[in-house]
């Protein structure tokens, strides 16, 4: 049994990885062999539209052509029983690197077919969780939650079953007094840190566990 976590964050200990680093941890503690790949440390670059993966009898018919690191990222996937995506929000979407993660192993999959086809071998659970320095309220007024029901639907079309964690009003920096951001208070950001922050963590465990337990 093996589940892979991606950290879409740049930050490898920071409140993306925590997350990421607890799901996994729930996942061992059922048995499971678990890896996280830093998804800032791979080289690569997204789609090129080169529609190889969608040409009729082509070698690529199905998978990206492209080789990079992400080919070998690919055939894990391939061989996992879940994946946990984990990005922080940047202006309304996930990071550059995960947006672009996402494009390649996502379209390689998708057939354009009326039945939805998926051409991945398999269904799998997949998970995202997502941190932000939105509450909940303001993620809702401004629209931002619409790209992570786009998230969902893809993952489910290709995937299968997936769910969704939402970590938020996360605390940005170690210190707000170095640097510029006064329309937040850093005392609320602290004190929310230490009481709902540790309960995002072990919702991330749970998850992992969960997934761990449906691979058996």
């Amino acid at each position: 049994m093996k589940i892979i976590a991606f950290n879409g964050s740049p930050r490898k200990k920071w409140n993306t990885a925590t997350l990421l680093n607890k799901a996994l941890e729930g996942a061992e503690s059922k048995g499971a062999e678990t890896e996280l790949i830093h998804l800032y440390d791979l080289n690569y670059k997204g789609c090129i539209s080169c529609f190889a993966c969608k040409t009729k009898d082509g070698k690529s018919y199905g998978s990206c052509p492209i080789q990079d690191d992400l080919t070998e990222v690919f055939k894990k996937v391939e061989q996992a029983d879940a994946i946990i995506l984990g990005s922080p929000i940047y202006f309304g979407r996930v990071s550059g690197e995960m947006a672009s993660f996402l494009d390649r192993l996502l379209f390689q999959y998708m057939e354009y077919s009326n039945t939805e086809r998926s051409l991945f071998p398999g269904k799998i659970n997949t998970a995202f969780i997502y941190t932000m320095n939105l509450t909940e309220e303001m993620m809702k007024m401004t629209g931002m939650d619409v790209p992570i029901k786009i998230n969902e639907m893809a993952l489910k079309m290709v995937f299968g079953p997936t769910e969704t964690l939402l970590c938020f009003d996360t605390c940005q920096f170690e210190d707000y007094s170095k640097v510029v951001c006064n329309m937040f208070d850093p005392e609320a950001k602290a004190k929310r840190k230490k009481e709902v922050f540790p309960k995002d963590c072990q919702k991330a465990f749970e998850l992992g566990a969960k997934f761990a337990e449906k691979a058996i």
